[in-house]
């Protein structure tokens, strides 16, 4: 099985999806926007995965290269493949569906709880009632058109959704490990103007390593969802 991501800043990798996915015995792909790589064709890969960035899905002029990307995110989700977009990847996927990106009400950055939507349909993956996860965004999104939203937080109502039974989309960050956020707030710290929803630096990274270990621990719940999708479709 190949697992394909794409990448847009050097500084926002898998993190945990990277040994959960060696060990589940996928090979792994990249497409780095930021090296000029180019793209597989979507009938080659098994799932894709959407990583973040400091940059906006609206930013064309500045990155061309978004236009092809949203391009191929539409095709891999008409494909029939399992897609996993996270903060920015979220907002690409949700774009790439044809759903407004815009401002949110207040930036987030930090550990605050996100808190999983009470759902019937067994077919939609369920996130606990609150879990403290790691956010580093200010743009939010609309629904794309059939989605379902599985998680929501007091500072941005579209946490998370769910498009048909194999396309999920993350504003948060499940993947984070204390590298990884060592690594964003030496790059992205001058984002970190206090208000509401932003932590300080001090704050950010003295989180315990349990809360690193439930969030991971979470995201290998999201891709064990999306593998069993991946199986059905062999």
């Amino acid at each position: 099985m190949r697992a394909h991501y794409l990448q847009h800043v050097p500084f926002e990798g898998l993190g945990s999806i990277e040994p959960w996915l060696r060990t589940a015995g996928y090979a792994i792909t990249a497409t780095r926007f930021f090296a000029a790589e180019e793209l597989p064709a979507a009938d080659e890969l098994d799932l894709l995965v959407v990583m973040g960035g400091p940059m906006s899905v609206t930013d064309e002029d500045e990155f061309p290269w978004l236009v092809r990307e949203k391009r191929f995110v539409r095709e891999v989700i008409g494909a029939g493949k399992p897609v996993l977009g996270i903060c920015l990847g979220a907002q690409l996927v949700a774009s790439a569906m044809g759903a407004r990106i815009f401002p949110n009400r207040a930036k987030e950055i930090g550990w605050f709880p996100v808190n999983g939507v009470a759902l019937n349909d067994p077919g939609n993956f369920k996130f606990p009632h609150s879990i403290e996860a790691f956010h580093w965004h200010g743009e939010t999104f609309d629904l794309p058109t059939g989605a379902t939203l599985i998680a929501r937080s007091a500072g941005c109502e579209h946490q998370a959704f769910q498009l048909g039974d194999k396309v999920l989309g993350l504003q948060f960050h499940l993947e984070t490990t204390p590298d990884a956020a060592r690594t964003m707030v030496a790059h992205c710290g001058d984002e970190l103007i206090p208000a509401q929803y932003v932590q300080p630096a001090k704050e950010i990274l003295a989180a315990p390593v349990e809360t690193y270990q439930a969030i991971n621990q979470l995201m290998g719940k999201v891709l064990e969802f999306l593998l069993e999708r991946t199986e059905v479709q062999s």
